[in-house]
């Protein structure tokens, strides 16, 4: 199975980038990155990765997930949160505020 090349396959996809502009905006042998996409070459390096990941917007952690129900519900969490943040927000509430409103429920869960 070839996970991590679909992956960076379907990615580049979405953005709408060519193989060619990937690799070159990456830094990375377009040859090497078409082997990795097709499953020719496995296990890529966490370099490549990363480089690739900077390119696209995805965290090598990203790459390495493999897709499960779990996964899924952990997107679904992910996508709550940041919605929830978005509207905090939209609704004038500071970087900093929400951080203090944070720490405010941290101490009071601490002392519970």
């Amino acid at each position: 199975m070839n996970l991590i090349g679909e992956r960076i396959q379907s990615i580049r996809k979405n953005k709408q980038l060519s193989l060619s502009e990937l690799s070159e905006r990456a830094g990375i042998a377009k040859s090497y990155l078409s082997s990795i996409e097709r499953g020719i070459q496995s296990n890529p390096s966490i370099q490549f990765l990363e480089k690739i990941g900077g390119v696209l917007g995805i965290s090598v952690e990203e790459f390495l997930q493999e897709d499960s129900p779990q996964s899924s519900a952990k997107d679904q969490i992910t996508q709550e949160w940041i919605l929830l943040v978005k509207e905090a927000m939209d609704s004038g509430v500071s970087k900093e505020e929400f951080k203090q409103f944070l720490d405010s429920v941290k101490m009071n869960n601490r002392r519970n």
